[in-house]
């Protein structure tokens, strides 16, 4: 909800790609593929195939990130901030995936 919010500053600046209200760095892939994930836990190899894709989504952001903060759009505190906590995220969806029979039913 954090870039969210910050991307909202983005507007301004007038960059297209930054701007748009589908833009990149706003998308909610990480946050849909998670909940889809959860869904499939039941059945390992869909759980571990859908946090993939959240690892994807998640890397793909901090990517976003790097170049937001590149164009002066966030400072290098923010940056900072968002990018560790996607850094966390990622750990997590890393410990899931090696052990996905510790969120099965």
């Amino acid at each position: 909800m954090e870039i969210f919010r910050i991307s909202k500053l983005f507007r301004k600046r007038r960059n297209y790609s930054f701007s748009r209200p589908d833009s990149q760095i706003i998308k909610i892939s990480f946050r849909d593929n998670l909940a889809e994930a959860f869904r499939k836990r039941r059945y390992p190899k869909s759980f571990i195939s859908k946090l993939s894709d959240c690892e994807g989504e998640a890397a793909e952001t901090q990517v976003w990130l790097d170049y937001a903060l590149g164009c002066e759009y966030i400072d290098h505190e923010t940056h900072f901030k968002l990018y560790d906590q996607y850094d966390h995220i990622l750990g997590m969806l890393v410990n899931m995936s090696s052990k996905p029979e510790n969120w099965s039913w």
